[in-house]
């Protein structure tokens, strides 16, 4: 269990330097709030709830559902990378229309 938790731990810091990288302010949230529902990563964009994953094995649905369920009025996204690969965003698709069409009509 430990080493899963440092695991958690450095995929978090990994995705914080990736933000950071593209001038996104962010840093690990467990860390500073400590509850269950804290995001794993707060980000200067309020508005989004990360759930960062850094596994091999994608488990689709149950990290979206956990973002989702812990989310409450804010966009739930989940960042994920396995070794080797870069890094990738779920999101539910009707959110992403959302985004889309508000960026349309910018």
């Amino acid at each position: 269990m430990i080493n899963s938790k440092q695991k958690g731990k450095r995929g978090e810091l990994e995705f914080v330097h990736f933000l950071k990288e593209h001038n996104i302010d962010a840093r690990r949230g467990q860390q500073y709030k400590g509850t269950s529902d804290s995001p794993d990563v707060i980000s200067e964009m309020k508005f989004v709830h990360w759930e960062v994953k850094r596994t091999e094995k994608l488990r689709l649905y149950k990290y979206l559902n956990k973002a989702t369920q812990e989310a409450k009025t804010k966009i739930p996204i989940v960042a994920y990378r396995k070794n080797k690969e870069k890094w990738v965003c779920i999101l539910d698709a009707e959110i992403m229309l959302d985004i889309l069409r508000r960026y349309r009509n910018y």
